[in-house]
């Protein structure tokens, strides 16, 4: 009899031993889940943080001028800034890199297509979607004849309203060379994080 309830205490001082180990892995990998999140967040602040920076000093002295920011390995001056982008109605307001690079993107918009505003052309511009109100997460949300503000590096102001909206694949290069060569065209590219196509917004200038 003693054998038996030996037995059994064993078995749930093992049983305990082994809940209490579980408990603790699950406690463990939640305390590594919410750094994670924080870290992220604490990333995406940062990064906001950087292109506000930019703005700030974009209106104040017009430009960067061959200063490097503490933040990334990139020179900023005349010819890393393409101009501004502003979307009243998402309250977008950033500056353009006039190139694209995976670490600009996480500062800024970038153009990577197009030369000239003031020409018939395509000026593609790329923008992060971080599923909040960040870059050009919400683009997805503009409709025909919304307006979309460029500015050139001398503040002068062109004006585009939205044409249409659509997705491609990942893959698909047409948004970029497939556009009407008599006009003046803007075409805003992001992700769609849930199936991994790109969210195109087409807008042209009148």
């Amino acid at each position: 009899m003693n054998q038996i309830l030996s037995s059994k205490q064993k078995t749930k001082n093992k049983q305990k031993i082994f809940y209490s180990f579980q408990f603790s892995i699950s406690i463990f990998f939640i305390i590594i889940s919410i750094i994670t999140i924080l870290l992220y967040i604490y990333s995406l602040n940062k990064k906001q943080k950087i292109s506000n920076s930019l703005i700030t000093n974009y209106n104040i002295y017009r430009l960067y001028s061959n200063q490097t920011s503490p933040e990334f390995n990139e020179t900023i001056d005349d010819n890393n800034l393409f101009g501004i982008i502003d979307i009243p109605k998402l309250n977008i307001y950033y500056p353009i890199f006039s190139k694209t690079t995976e670490e600009l993107l996480k500062i800024s918009p970038c153009k990577f297509y197009g030369n000239s505003l003031d020409t018939n052309d395509n000026i593609c511009i790329a923008g992060h979607n971080y599923n909040n109100s960040l870059f050009f997460s919400n683009i997805n949300t503009l409709k025909s004849k919304d307006e979309i503000f460029i500015y050139n590096t001398s503040g002068h102001k062109y004006v585009y309203y939205v044409d249409y909206i659509y997705e491609v694949k990942s893959s698909d290069l047409s948004p970029i060379f497939n556009y009407d060569k008599s006009s003046k065209e803007l075409t805003l590219i992001t992700c769609n994080n849930l199936n991994n196509n790109r969210i195109i917004v087409k807008a042209k200038q009148e």
